[in-house]
């Protein structure tokens, strides 16, 4: 059993986003320690609950901090950006750190609409990048590459390569929640990884296509694949619940189109009415998560590698912080993941 690591990189209501981004580097330092082998940051934009804003800053900032934890993306989300401009962040990081870079691409936006037009800037991108992933994806991969790409211009052809004397290229992730990923996936002979812990539903379907439909690539000769699942291990089920419980009524807002804020305190969640709606979602949501004691978080984790047929599982850490916790902290989440280490590692 392999265990690695999703950070959001949470903002809770007693947190700056300098805060948020110390505790990240405590739980990725805590992570290394423990063992696990990887260690992704998220793409958001513009949420207040959410300070992972761009994948390769923090991925370099982690790098410095840490000794053997692989790092990576989770994604970054491609139809927000140039091509080129991924493919060079990933090469310098894969240059600087060799063998510890993963570059996870994924086709959501990751923001609203208006934050997407801004992201995209004055050159006029538009929806049109969704529908050019694929070509965008094959860009990524050939820019990395020793050879480059070559460009036809009038008179010449033009070697454009993201780095000058790549000795190495970071490993290449599509990420997805959908069946069209796990096809595209499979098509293109890439490592695959499916959102479990975001979408929970299509799991099985998408990997049994990903695997039966898979076409052996330069990139990997076989289908290559994990799943990521929300975690809160505690000492007793009923404290990792109510660690839990403020991530599960943040998603539920996010579904319902509500107004996000930054994550609650446990002891403000507890003291949410929810309606029937929202008490629906964080039913459903608690019954998909990995939740409770070490042993009985464990067990869940083996269950989820042997029904999925994965080696590997990726845990999102969402516990939460009570009233009076050090702001420059998430002591919950590290918890979670030394908990985790210590049945399965």
């Amino acid at each position: 059993m392999r265990l690695s690591v999703l950070d959001l990189v949470p903002v809770r209501t007693d947190q700056t986003s300098s805060d948020a981004v110390a505790a990240t580097v405590a739980l990725a330092q805590a992570a290394d320690r423990a063992g696990f082998t990887r260690y992704w940051v998220a793409e958001h934009h513009n949420m207040p609950a959410v300070a992972a804003t761009s994948p390769p800053v923090l991925i370099a900032m982690l790098a410095a901090q840490t000794e053997h934890i692989r790092l990576g993306s989770g994604g970054v989300m491609l139809p927000n950006h140039a091509p080129l401009a991924v493919a060079e962040q990933f090469a310098l990081l894969e240059a600087a750190t060799p063998g510890r870079i993963d570059l996870g691409i994924g086709r959501a936006p990751g923001s609203d609409p208006v934050t997407s037009m801004a992201l995209r800037g004055p050159a006029g991108r538009d929806d049109t990048d969704v529908e050019n992933f694929p070509q965008y994806l094959d860009d990524v991969v050939a820019l990395m590459s020793a050879n480059g790409v070559r460009v036809a211009i009038p008179r010449q052809n033009y070697i454009l390569k993201a780095t000058p004397a790549a000795a190495s290229v970071a490993d290449l992730w599509l990420l997805g929640s959908s069946m069209y990923s796990a096809r595209l996936a499979a098509a293109k002979g890439l490592p695959y990884v499916f959102a479990h812990h975001f979408s929970g539903h299509g799991t099985a379907e998408a990997l049994a296509t990903y695997r039966s439909e898979f076409t052996p690539s330069d990139v990997a000769s076989e289908p290559t694949t994990f799943l990521t699942v929300n975690a809160v291990v505690a000492d007793s089920d009923a404290e990792a619940t109510a660690l839990m419980l403020p991530n599960l009524q943040l998603m539920a807002r996010l579904r319902t189109g509500q107004p996000l804020t930054a994550l609650d305190l446990v002891e403000d969640a507890e003291d949410v009415d929810m309606a029937p709606q929202v008490q629906a979602m964080v039913d459903s949501g608690l019954s998909r998560a990995v939740v409770g004691t070490p042993q009985r978080a464990a067990q869940q984790v083996r269950n989820l590698a042997e029904q999925f047929g994965v080696d590997e599982v990726m845990v999102n850490p969402v516990a939460a912080a009570r009233r009076g916790a050090d702001a420059r902290s998430s002591v919950a989440r590290e918890r979670t993941i030394e908990l985790l280490a210590h049945e399965l590692l």
